[in-house]
């Protein structure tokens, strides 16, 4: 089983960034994608090696580093401001305000806090918690219900497989001529017809029951030893050439059974498709409505358990519970595209990205707002900003975005985290049966949104099949001279050229977001009264 990361181990960022595809060259090799879960595993053990994440590092002292949990980024400017009765809300909404004018993409990442127990703004948010403790009793005792369902349709369809194995196997031997099909299947599948059709040996009608009748004795063997049949008439023809050796009486009774038997396998074979395509969709819409019920629970838990949630700085020596202290932390991604391309055509989605984090240590003054008279906390403190430059692709974004929903699962505490264990204990099973639901969905929408087929234009009317509108057009020099032009067919880019491609984007650092992260920097520290060169 693939190692399970928590925050009780000092090295859980530099593992989810291996777990998210931010690995070192070097030690890509040890590790495999998985496409059921999306994330990387070891290939050998089960545990990650910190060493082989590509996380940045800075220096503490002259050659000690220390890790700080982020990709390598390409550049990085760290700011602290701490002022009397500075306001941590206005320096935040300046960074934001200032990087949304070039980046027009803004994602936010984190927003998370912890405060000490004797605060006087712990005690104001303990006051609204109780209605939503109600609320989280509620909705666990529904996931728990639904994820109890959920192992039951993932066994039923597990049976469901095994069954419909032995029909589609059946189907791939009518494929072959009829004395070279082989029959493990069919006498399966006709085992289930005697056993559960007709009741097996106790019904007086069944193949079991005549055969306790000595004129019929062979009858089993009959019915057992004939092969897969396409349809009636080729049954037919093969019960008719057993006349001559068999009584006819035998030879009637086992048409009736094997016209019988057809039926059943042909009825029986939609009937479980149909029952495995419709438990596919219930499954997961079943999955879903838990991941609804999740996406739920998790402000109310986040409410209630803001103490505990960030482990990290509740552990810190910047929180002490005599003091009006609070730790907040916050992270967005600010991004461009930058499309990536050779010549004219585009190989990849590109992004040039500034990823700004905020670290926050307040004290939260209770004062009265003159709106409304009502009492709420003013955040005064110490400010910490830093802002790392990435040149990413989309599937970076995508991955990097993934790793911190998976760290606000860690978060969000062992309530969440059972109930994903819960549904993980599926296994794989799970996830497949969900994927492959979705991707009939999907398939199906896409053939709805086909539309009607389009009526024949009228050089295909004319030209019959010498006209084909998706033949490419050939030069004159190819026509003349064939396969001695060498030419480069339009829109097929090498995987050289798009390693080229990638290479130099991830080598640029003259882009936008070099140079406005240093602009960010210098203008914040001239704006707020700091020496600035």
């Amino acid at each position: 089983m693939v190692e399970k990361i928590t925050f009780n181990d000092d090295d859980y960022r530099s593992k989810l960034l291996i777990r998210h595809g931010f690995i070192l060259p070097k030690a890509k090799e040890k590790y495999k994608f998985n496409k059921i879960s999306k994330v990387y595993e070891p290939i050998k053990g089960d545990n990650y090696d910190p060493k082989d994440a590509l996380e940045e590092e800075h220096e503490v002292l002259d050659g000690d580093y220390l890790k700080t949990g982020f990709p390598k980024s390409m550049k990085n400017y760290t700011l602290m401001y701490q002022i009397a009765d500075m306001s941590i809300e206005e320096n935040y909404y300046w960074t934001l305000d200032f990087l949304r004018e070039k980046f027009p993409i803004i994602d936010k990442l984190e927003d998370s806090f912890a405060a000490a127990e004797n605060s006087a703004f712990f005690g104001v948010t303990q006051v609204r918690l109780g209605g939503q403790q109600d609320k989280i009793g509620q909705f666990l005792a529904n996931t728990g219900r639904m994820v109890k369902e959920l192992f039951q349709m993932v066994r039923e369809l597990r049976i469901l497989d095994e069954r419909l194995e032995y029909y589609r196997s059946v189907e791939k031997e009518l494929e072959k001529e009829l004395d070279k099909r082989n029959k493990g299947s069919e006498i399966t599948l006709k085992g289930y017809f005697v056993d559960f059709a007709q009741g097996g040996g106790k019904s007086p009608g069944s193949v079991y029951g005549l055969a306790s009748n000595l004129e019929y004795v062979t009858l089993p063997d009959l019915f057992f030893g004939a092969p897969p049949f396409k349809d009636k008439d080729e049954m037919e023809n093969y019960v008719n050439k057993l006349k001559a050796d068999f009584n006819e009486k035998v030879i009637v009774v086992l048409l009736r059974q094997l016209t019988q038997y057809i039926t059943w396998r042909k009825a029986t074979h939609k009937e479980q498709e149909n029952r495995r395509n419709f438990s596919l969709n219930y499954l997961a819409q079943h999955y879903e409505i838990i991941k609804m019920y999740v996406e739920w629970i998790k402000p109310y838990l986040r409410n209630v358990g803001k103490l505990s949630l960030k482990q990290r700085s509740m552990g810190m020596a910047d929180i002490i519970a005599t003091f009006e202290s609070s730790m907040v932390d916050i992270e967005f991604l600010a991004r461009k595209s930058s499309s990536i391309k050779v010549g004219e055509e585009k190989v990849a989605n590109g992004y040039v990205c500034i990823l700004a984090t905020f670290n926050f240590r307040t004290r939260a003054e209770l004062k009265v707002h003159q709106e409304g008279y009502q009492r709420g906390p003013v955040h005064i403190g110490r400010f910490k900003m830093n802002l790392r430059v990435y040149n990413w692709t989309d599937d970076e974004v995508k991955r990097y975005k993934n790793l911190k929903e998976e760290e606000s699962k860690i978060l969000i505490g062992d309530v969440v985290g059972s109930v994903v264990s819960s549904m993980e204990a599926l296994g794989d099973d799970l996830l497949k049966y969900v994927n492959e639901a979705k991707g009939i969905k999907e398939e199906k929408d896409k053939k709805e949104d086909d539309g009607p087929e389009k009526p024949d234009s009228i050089k295909k009317l004319l030209f019959g099949g010498l006209y084909n509108p998706n033949k490419k057009k050939t030069s004159i020099k190819q026509t003349l001279f064939g396969d001695f032009y060498n030419f480069k067919e339009k829109g097929k880019v090498s995987e050289k050229e798009k390693s080229q491609a990638l290479k130099k984007f991830y080598g640029n650092k003259k882009g936008l977001h070099f140079v406005f992260a240093y602009v960010t920097y210098m203008v914040f520290k001239k704006s707020h009264r700091m020496l600035a060169k």
